[in-house]
């Protein structure tokens, strides 16, 4: 807009704004200095052992003046050579690198090991120029090296993977180093060493780094998922075991990633960039659900391992831009600003309907990497406006007498007296280079490669002496250049009109702050009300359809089986449409949050029959109409049958085998409410819905509730329960395998006891039927977590177990007589396949 261009007439303004802020968060050496770190609320350094422990938040601290060695590049960016000088020569002068210490290898190796070989090449650069440095005799990469050699004893392993920490002075194993004993690292610990190794080893003329830093990446593509080709989030540094299998590219993962680009652009190997677009291409099939990355499991990657984001995946837009799919990268930062817009900071979670899930920020710079990035790229000044609500926010809300504090709680505002190296290594960095003109620079960082911590190592590199690792020298023959897209979109070209970027924005703007305005209407003559009210829309219906689509309203299908409606305005067919549109939206949204106040608890289905006697209850979702589960003693009890059609949305053609039964009904097609009145009109005392999204369950997703259809649903009086994918599957492969099936609805699993009892002994004469196994595995006993908005006052019962999970819908009455020998077999390998499932499913609500 015009106000933008004006605003930002005089760039220069920010830049010497940015350099006054910068050296008010340089107190740190006025009140913190040697210490590692700033405390800016007491105005003192904090000195690991000193303070109270933070856990692994302290692994960063190896009192070897952290912040300082951090920023000695970002001195220079701001043409501070002078000081930056100065900060030399107190590294040189005041830093210890041998205490006896434990330090988390990935943050040293980024931020301690990073930081010197970006000051050593500010240093080089500044000397080369002749006014500056002329006394440096490549002091800084001494101690680079001397950090790389207190950290290799860590990739002391037989798969090359480092193991996460090391002490400083004696390394592992000793009885002196306190580590060692560690069994597990995160992807990203392993993964981001490249960089930095690989620039000591061509700066000092030492292979050794490189070669490490190379065995430990090609493992962790070894032993990627090969069908899915992503990696988890934790492996076993010994057996390469993945210990976590979600899958994202937020915290965990996120700079192996970055690592892999960034290792082909510094070093000029083909087969990093071979490996990130394979893994490239996984994630955009997967993962990404613009404008949402969501984590999956890998070998499920349909599956969503869990419904929030972590700020940490707020790089990846930049890196977006780096590969050249700028689309995807403008969709996905622009739901961050929308998320940061809406409480001032980006939350280190939110879920995915952009709600606090983690209320910390400590002032991450993730963010401003990727407005930075998306700015070179389009200089669109959309992106200078994003950097000034950062600038803002920053003075608003983080700036304290003694520098910029951690936000404890982005919805009060509360303070944590803490300032973390990063946030003058980086977001200095970047919010400097988005506002700079090229003759505020003194450099061309076009030269340089900025490292997950932004520090500049220098593109030369790649023309450095260097010895290749056996494994680079066997796989090179096997590179695919289908894998490879050797070019570059030109942005003036992919963007042809300038409104282009607004339209993606403007819908993604919508959905996070979940408010359409109401504008005034002005109708055209004889136009009436609006055509299409939010109570009245049915989605299996045509002409709504069409209402929405000439409303400029389209339907995104989510892969968890929901759906979710955005406006593009600009899509609509005239002005009047579009407003329709907005006020539709706009009740939409209350229809919605008014459902979400009536959640209901969850319904257990509890198989009653033989072989099952009870043992086996699955999670169920209620419907909003029909029989109320919670107000009957006994439930409701019967045998099931699949309705034909399976889907439930015309008269049902086997009602006389449905009358009197519960009926198996498949999602989709027509309304919850018309599929219950076709069965209840048949004679079946019951019905569940089964969802048509393979792969969906109620061990990841929320639970679902049927709504009605908009009209009076007093007339049906049966209940009606809904199934997940792999929960509706137990049953149907259980009527597959035993033919009478019968079922207990009820608002929470009955008592097992006597009447059960009973039951088992009536039929312990009968010996042919196997028991599937989960029926008597107790070791994967759990209860299933509701959904934040149901009552937790029900609880699935602990004694609930599950079996195997199918991949098909079978026709229960079609098919012929099983063996029972390998019916016994495939049940035991599906029963393998749910345990490891169930295990990683574990996992990750235990961790998470």
């Amino acid at each position: 807009s015009i106000q933008i261009y004006q605003l930002y007439a005089y760039p220069c303004f920010w830049v010497k704004y940015l350099k006054k802020m910068y050296i008010i968060g340089c107190v740190f050496q006025d009140h913190a200095y040697p210490a590692d770190e700033l405390m800016p609320l007491t105005c003192r350094g904090r000195v690991r052992g000193q303070e109270p422990s933070r856990g692994d938040v302290d692994d960063a601290l190896g009192k070897f003046s952290l912040t300082l060695i951090d920023t000695l590049d970002t001195l220079v960016l701001l043409n501070k050579t002078t000081e930056f000088e100065e900060a030399v020569r107190r590294v040189l002068r005041d830093v210890r690198l041998d205490n006896d210490i434990v330090v988390s290898v990935f943050e040293t190796n980024i931020r301690v090991l990073g930081g010197l070989l970006g000051g050593h090449s500010m240093a080089v650069m500044l000397k080369d120029t002749g006014y500056h440095m002329q006394w440096y005799q490549d002091e800084l990469l001494h101690m680079a090296k001397d950090v790389g050699l207190r950290l290799l004893p860590a990739f002391n392993t037989s798969s090359g993977l480092p193991y996460p920490r090391v002490n400083l002075k004696h390394g592992l194993r000793s009885p002196e180093s306190r580590t060692g004993t560690e069994t597990d690292t995160c992807t990203a610990c392993a993964g981001t060493i490249i960089l930095e190794f690989a620039a000591l080893s061509r700066f000092t003329g030492d292979p050794v780094f490189e070669v490490h830093a190379r065995r430990a990446l090609d493992f962790l593509w070894e032993k990627r998922q090969r069908n899915s080709n992503l990696v988890g989030t934790t492996i076993n540094i010994h057996s390469g075991e993945w210990v976590r299998r979600d899958s994202g590219v937020g915290a965990g993962i996120d700079s192996y990633y970055e690592y892999l680009l960034k290792a082909y652009i510094l070093l000029g190997d083909d087969l990093f960039l071979q490996r990130f677009n394979i893994h490239y291409a996984s994630i955009m099939k997967y993962i990404s659900q613009p404008p949402l990355l969501l984590d999956v499991h890998i070998h499920k990657p349909l599956l969503p391992a869990r419904t929030w984001m972590d700020s940490l995946l707020a790089f990846f837009p930049g890196l977006q831009v780096l590969k050249g799919d700028i689309r995807p990268a403008i969709e996905t930062h622009e739901m961050l600003y929308q998320v940061t817009k809406k409480h001032n900071f980006l939350p280190e979670a939110f879920t995915t309907d952009f709600r606090v899930h983690w209320a910390q920020h400590p002032l991450r710079p993730e963010f401003a990497e990727s407005t930075y990035f998306l700015y070179k790229a389009t200089k669109d000044p959309y992106y200078l406006e994003v950097g000034r609500t950062v600038l803002d926010n920053l003075n608003r809300f983080a700036r304290v007498p003694c520098g910029f504090a951690a936000m404890k709680d982005v919805r009060t505002g509360s303070h944590e007296d803490r300032m973390d190296s990063f946030f003058l290594a980086e977001m200095f960095k970047y919010l400097f280079l988005l506002f700079a003109e090229e003759e505020d620079l003194t450099f061309n960082v076009e030269d340089y490669i900025f490292t997950t911590e932004a520090h500049l190592l220098p593109l030369s590199l790649s023309t450095a002496p260097h010895a290749p690792s056996p494994a680079n020298a066997t796989v090179q023959e096997e590179l695919d250049d289908s894998n490879f897209d050797w070019t570059c979109p030109n942005t003036r070209l992919l963007f042809p009109d300038p409104a282009f970027p607004r339209n993606l924005r403007d819908p993604i703007r919508s959905a996070v702050d979940k408010s359409c305005p109401r504008p005034a209407i002005h109708r055209e003559p004889g136009i009436g009300r609006p055509p299409l009210r939010a109570q009245d829309f049915m989605a299996n219906n045509p002409d709504h359809l069409e209402l929405l689509r000439r409303m400029g309203v389209s339907l995104i299908h989510l892969k968890d089986g929901r759906v979710q409606l955005v406006q593009h305005a600009t899509q609509a067919v005239s002005a009047v449409a579009a407003e329709d549109g907005m006020r539709f939206m706009q009740e939409m949204m209350e229809l919605s949050s008014q459902q979400q106040k009536e959640q209901l608890p969850p319904r257990a289905v509890q198989i009653v029959s033989h072989p099952f006697f009870g043992r086996v209850v699955l999670t169920s979702g209620p419907a909003q109409f029909g029989t109320d589960l919670s107000k009957s003693i006994t439930g409701v009890r019967g045998f099931v049958t699949v309705a034909e059609p399976y889907s439930g949305c015309a008269e049902l053609s086997n009602a006389a085998f449905v009358q009197g039964r519960i009926a198996l009904l498949q999602r989709g097609q027509c309304m919850f409410a018309e599929k219950a009145r076709h069965i209840m009109k048949a004679g079946a005392i019951g019905g569940i819905v089964i969802d048509d999204n393979e792969g969906s369950s109620s061990d990841t997703a929320p639970l679902f509730q049927m709504a009605g259809d908009g009209r009076n649903t007093d007339d049906v009086t049966l209940p009606l329960l809904f199934l997940f994918y792999k929960e509706g599957n137990i049953l149907l492969e259980a009527l597959k395998e035993y033919r009478e099936v019968e079922v207990l609805l009820s608002d929470k699993a009955r008592d097992r006891g006597r009447d059960v009892q009973e039951e088992e002994e009536d039929c312990s004469t009968d010996q042919t039927s196997p028991v599937p196994a989960a029926t008597l595995d107790q070791s994967h006993v759990r209860t299933v977590e509701q959904d934040e908005s149901a009552s937790h006052n029900e609880e699935v019962t602990p004694e609930e177990d599950v079996g195997p999970a199918i991949k098909r819908n079978p026709e229960p009455e079609e098919e012929p007589e099983v063996d029972k020998d390998s019916s016994r077999k495939s049940v035991e390998a599906m029963m393998a396949d749910w345990r490891e499932d169930l295990e990683a499913f574990q996992q990750m609500e235990d961790e998470l």
